[in-house]
C-alpha cells in the first residue's frame, strides 16, 4: 500500500522546509509548492491526495480560492496560516476545512491533527513499514522480509504504536492511553516489559531507543 500522499502549498521556505522534513520522515509522502497559481495547475494531472496543507497567503491564488479546487478533487484541507483574525478562522471552518492552525506553531502538533483527517476521511494508510519490517495494522499481522512474525496481541499493538510513530518521541502515558485507554490505571512499568520484548524477539536493541524522562522512539538509522 502506499503511503499517504500530502500536499504543501507554503510560500515561507523555511517553515515548508521543517514540515516537508517532518512529514516525511513519519512517511509521508508529499509534494510541495510556494505559488498557489502553480500548485492550482498541477491539479489536473495530479489530484490522487488525501489531504492538502494550504497557507492563505499565497502568491498567484490564495488559500481560499485553493480551496475550491480541493474539494473539487475530493481533497480535505488544513489550513495552516499567519491569519488570526477570528473572520478568516469562521470562514474557512465553515466553508468546510478539517482544521485551522495559526503560526507559529509546533510541529508536533500539526503532526498531530494530519493524522487524524485520514482517519476521519476514511483515508487511513495502515500498513508502516521500517527497514524489513511491514506491519498491517487493520489486518494485524507483522511480517521481516516477507516472512510471518508471530508476537502476542499487546507486543503487536506496541510495536504499532512505535511503527505509526517512526522517528518521534512517544510518552509511556501515550502508549497506554492508545492501547489500554485513559481508564486504565495498571503499572505504567507494563509498557517497559513489552518494549524489552520486542527488542529481543524483533531483534531491535538500537532501533527501540529509550528516550530519557520521556518515553521511546523506533530510530531509522543509516546502516
Amino acid at each position: 500500500m502506499a503511503a499517504n500522499r500530502i500536499l504543501l502549498v507554503e510560500d515561507d521556505p523555511s517553515i515548508a522546509g521543517a514540515v516537508l522534513l517532518n512529514l516525511t520522515t513519519v512517511g509521508y509522502e508529499v509534494v510541495s509548492f510556494n505559488h498557489g497559481g502553480k500548485a492550482a495547475a498541477s491539479l489536473e494531472a495530479d489530484h490522487s491526495f488525501d489531504l492538502a496543507l494550504l497557507d492563505i497567503m499565497l502568491p498567484g491564488m490564495d488559500g481560499f480560492a485553493l480551496f475550491n479546487l480541493m474539494e473539487k478533487y475530493n481533497i480535505p484541507v488544513i489550513y495552516m496560516t499567519a491569519k488570526t483574525d477570528s473572520e478568516s478562522e469562521v470562514r474557512g471552518l465553515r466553508e468546510g476545512a478539517e482544521d485551522y492552525i495559526v503560526k507559529p506553531f509546533e510541529i508536533v502538533t500539526l503532526l498531530v491533527r494530519i493524522e487524524k483527517v485520514p482517519a476521519r476521511t476514511g483515508r487511513l494508510n495502515q500498513v508502516y513499514r521500517f527497514r524489513d519490517f511491514t506491519l498491517d495494522a487493520q489486518n494485524r499481522t507483522l511480517t521481516h522480509a516477507g516472512e510471518p512474525v508471530d508476537l502476542p496481541p499487546l507486543e503487536f499493538d506496541v510495536f504499532a504504536v512505535l511503527m505509526k510513530n517512526k522517528n518521534r518521541t512517544v510518552s509511556r502515558e501515550r502508549i497506554l492511553n492508545e492501547i489500554w485507554g485513559e481508564d486504565y490505571f495498571g503499572d505504567i512499568r507494563t509498557v517497559d516489559v513489552r518494549i524489552a520484548n520486542l527488542r529481543k524477539k524483533l531483534g531491535l536493541s538500537d532501533e527501540i531507543r529509550t528516550v530519557s524522562k520521556a518515553g521511546y522512539r523506533l530510530e531509522e538509522r543509516q546502516r
